[in-house]
């Protein structure tokens, strides 16, 4: 009997310990959004300690492509998978990631005319409720934006608008934006909404990563660690090319990265444990 009692108590144990190590992924979470008067989808990865200890932790907020919504990176970008094993060989710290549903009501990261304010219910609401939630580091240095094509291009320009709140930027295959404004021009007027000439020419200023880097104060710039990987046979590849080349001009620091591959989900999970190792490292005082 004693030895059946030591017996169950090891496999217990061990049990215990290899559940211990695994993070939890909740992607059906929601939030009551006032800006936007509707109720907002999220998920959250919870890293492996998190139930087991009581301190507080860096955040990542990652988002996702068009068409994609908070589910992208559960469901095809293997997160809870990917993070686990970060976590697991020492390349990444523990950390909470946040992703975000920006595919509900009109599709994208930034406010479209004064009825759909997207980018100021994130960070006037969204970012202070999951910060609330969350047993989560507030401040810029335990902070981190990431995300893939439309959410690459949410990556660049929060961190631009606002290089005050993250320590770290890494955007994924990002769409810069319209090259020109006449590429903006030429779009609108496709759709079925019109806007005047300088309604175009002020929301190209303030979305267009090219015309930002050029126009946002230079040690706000360089206040932000930035990561750009896009693969060679990416049709983004000529605007985070340029990013990287208008960057290089200013000497502001940043990676930038060109692996073998196009705008795919294989691409993106390839590059996903590099950047959760880049963020640790500020979240670790590089």
């Amino acid at each position: 009997m004693k030895k059946l009692t030591v017996l169950f108590t090891f496999l217990f144990a061990t049990f215990f310990c290899l559940h211990a190590q695994t993070g939890k992924v909740f992607d059906n979470l929601t939030m009551t959004s006032k800006i936007l008067k509707m109720e907002r989808k999220y998920a959250v990865y919870l890293p492996p300690d998190y139930e087991t200890s009581e301190r507080s932790y860096p955040v990542l907020y990652l988002l996702h492509g068009a068409t994609d919504d908070h589910t992208g990176w559960v469901q095809f970008g293997e997160v809870l998978r990917i993070t686990d094993n970060a976590i697991k060989d020492g390349t990444a710290t523990p950390m909470i990631i946040v992703m975000p549903d920006a595919d509900t009501g009109k599709m994208g990261y930034f406010n479209q005319g004064k009825d759909w304010r997207y980018e100021d219910f994130f960070f006037e609401e969204f970012m202070p409720h999951v910060e609330r939630k969350y047993r989560i580091k507030g401040e810029k240095r335990y902070r981190a934006v990431a995300g893939l094509s439309m959410g690459g291009g949410g990556s660049f320009m929060y961190a631009m608008h606002h290089p005050e709140l993250f320590s770290s930027a890494c955007p994924l295959s990002a769409y810069v934006g319209p090259l020109t404004v006449e590429d903006l021009k030429e779009r609108i007027a496709r759709g079925d909404v019109k806007y005047s000439d300088e309604e175009i020419e002020a929301y190209f200023k303030q979305h267009n990563a090219l015309e930002l880097v050029k126009t946002v104060p230079e040690k706000d710039l360089k206040s932000v660690r930035w990561y750009i990987d896009c693969g060679d046979d990416d049709f983004l590849f000529e605007g985070n090319s340029l990013v990287h080349i208008a960057m290089k001009k200013k000497e502001i620091p940043h990676e930038y990265r060109v692996r073998d591959g196009r705008h795919s989900w294989t691409y993106w999970r390839e590059a996903l444990p590099t950047v959760l190792g880049f963020v640790s490292d500020a979240f670790h005082q590089y």
